[in-house]
């Protein structure tokens, strides 16, 4: 189903990080949040086929349209002009009070507001930034057209920052006199290192800094099915007795499995298993050419095979599925395709974690997709038989370009300092492909948004009615998800025609994942999702302390059958294929 544009998404889009008050990033700012810089699937998967220069430069329609309506409102133009001169004369006599943001972390060096070249440069631009915000809001342009120009604007803003400029950012000095100036070589080889492979933008964590089955996705398991496309791991059970339906973890397909199993007390999976679940993980192979026609109806039949493996193994004759992102994309397909075959009974509850279903205003996708470019992207990744991991990460990057550029080009190239050692970035840098054929089917969904309408998609052969979807289902969405927003993973609720317990948490798209309940700043919002507009359950919604994964383990809990014995042997008696976390994680 899809909505009409509300007043806080136009505003929202309209906050380009460009002026003082939004730009420079939180200097307190986490790595998740650091991680959380995109928006829109179905934009990403276009972009990384055709390339994210190429929505630098607007379209010439476009940019005439920006002129037209600048060409409407002269008035304003005019006053904003002359504000802006009239603050640059007073930055040039030493009398502008204008300051960067509290959370600016561009500027906190006390050399930006001591030294007056520094600090007439500095508000030099923010003065601009703010000036190039304020016209783009005078040209009113309809919401696609004001979305190409603002993101051009932002690249180049951030671009232009004195901040970047070896010669005026006082770090970067500091840092050569101290080492002598070997800063500079230092910082000139991880240029040249990063820009002779792709992702071609600033390494945001070392190769090295993490070992995979190590540091990351230590649970302890095995493997219990290996197929060309998955392999399932089973955790070995903490608790003397465990629920009797296991629960299935679908996770995204164009990333890596252990964004659920981080690290010790930061693991999805590990707070699971301690609360008596049968937990059952799908990591998904990292597809090359050889696997171009890997299409949905290749990953629904991967997540029917998990679940009979899961029934196998347990002796149960249901499952819990929990997914993530464009996992769950798949999964809500699979549950399609169960209620059409009237074997829905096979799944207990369903849970949708930071997934939309309804594209129709996904973030920003919708104004930088459409048909003619979808079928441009397909066609790019048919060539090769994939979708490149690495450029999905340089998509990444240049959607939020102050966190995810310009602030590893000052540590990274200026300073010449190694990037912090951040587990999520981790992850975020072990990238994965993703096939042609999987590319292909989410791009037409994203252009039909066919999951919004009974029969539009089909898994396995099957028509989708997600409307015929009756079971339990648990939506968890964060509040200041760039990739996932809200209210559209909101709109799932709508969609399914079970009762369905909706969360809102208030992190971002990866932090609303790795969100242990130790976190101290933690907190989730709830309330019954009775009501078409997200906006009224929010006004609705009740805030509770800590994390999400607390309530959704005692609501699946509630879901999971009788308590019984813990299985003394993985695998259900059979063979098991080695310790997890597997192989395929391995692959590159």
């Amino acid at each position: 189903m899809s909505a009409a544009p509300r007043p806080q998404e136009r505003d929202a889009a309209k906050a380009v990080p460009a002026s003082a008050s939004a730009t420079g990033g939180d200097p307190d700012t986490q790595p998740e949040e650091v991680a959380d810089a995109a928006t829109g699937l179905d934009m990403i998967l276009t972009d990384a086929a055709l390339g994210p220069l190429r929505r630098l430069l607007p379209p010439v329609s476009t940019s005439l349209r920006f002129t037209a309506g600048l060409a409407r409102h002269p008035v304003a133009v005019l006053q904003h002009a002359g504000q802006a001169v009239g603050e640059i004369g007073r930055i040039g006599l030493g009398r502008s009070e204008v300051a960067p943001g509290p959370k600016d972390k561009r500027y906190k060096d006390p050399a930006w507001s001591g030294n007056p070249l520094l600090k007439r440069a500095m508000q030099a631009h923010l003065v601009a930034a703010q000036t190039a915000t304020q016209l783009i809001d005078d040209a009113d342009l309809p919401w696609a057209q004001d979305e190409r120009i603002r993101f051009s604007l932002t690249n180049i803003v951030e671009a232009l920052a004195p901040s970047n400029n070896p010669v005026l950012n006082p770090l970067a000095l500091k840092t050569a006199i101290d080492t002598g100036g070997r800063n500079v070589v230092a910082g000139t080889k991880r240029l040249v290192r990063d820009l002779s492979s792709a992702p071609r933008v600033p390494t945001m964590v070392e190769p090295d800094a993490f070992e995979v089955g190590k540091d990351l996705a230590r649970t302890p398991g095995v493997v219990v099915l290996r197929t060309p496309v998955f392999e399932l791991i089973q955790y070995q059970p903490t608790t003397p007795t465990v629920y009797a339906v296991p629960l299935v973890m679908v996770p995204p397909t164009i990333n890596k499995f252990y964004i659920a199993d981080l690290a010790e007390s930061r693991s999805i999976v590990e707070h699971m298993v301690a609360n008596g679940q049968q937990v059952f993980m799908m990591s998904w192979r990292n597809p090359d050419a050889r696997h171009a026609e890997w299409n949905l109806d290749t990953y629904g039949q991967a997540v029917l095979d998990a679940m009979a493996a899961a029934e196998r193994i347990t002796g149960s004759t249901q499952t819990n599925l929990m997914s993530f992102c464009s996992g769950g994309m798949i999964t809500s397909m699979v549950l399609g395709h169960l209620a059409a075959l009237g074997q829905q009974d096979r799944v207990n509850s369903v849970n949708f974690s930071v997934t939309v279903l309804d594209q129709a205003r996904g973030g920003t996708a919708g104004a930088f997709l459409d048909e003619k470019s979808a079928k441009a992207a397909a066609r790019a990744s048919a060539r090769k038989g994939y979708l490149d991991g690495a450029t999905l990460a340089e998509v990444f990057a240049w959607l939020r370009p102050n966190d995810l550029i310009w602030n590893y080009w000052v540590n990274n190239y200026l300073q010449g300092k190694p990037p912090p050692a951040f587990d999520i970035l981790y992850w975020n840098a072990d990238t994965t492909r993703m096939a042609a054929g999987l590319h292909r089917g989410f791009l037409d969904m994203a252009v039909n948004n066919s999951l919004t309408k009974p029969g539009a998609a089909t898994m396995l052969g099957t028509p989708v009615d997600l409307s015929a979807v009756t079971i339990d289902s648990y939506v968890l969405a964060g509040i200041a998800d760039h990739i996932c927003p809200w209210q559209s993973c909101y709109a799932t609720t709508q969609m399914l025609g079970g009762d369905t317990r909706f969360v809102l948490s208030t992190n971002g798209h990866i932090a609303s994942l790795v969100n242990p309940p130790t976190n101290p700043k933690s907190t989730w919002r709830t309330a019954p999702a009775t009501t078409a507009d997200a906006d009224e359950w929010l006004a609705s919604a009740h805030t509770e302390k800590g994390s999400w994964w607390t309530d959704y383990s005692r609501w699946v809990g509630e879901r999971s059958g009788e308590e019984v014995d813990a299985p003394t042997e993985l695998g259900g008696g059979e063979p098991t294929l080695g310790p997890a976390p597997g192989t395929y994680v391995f692959d590159k």
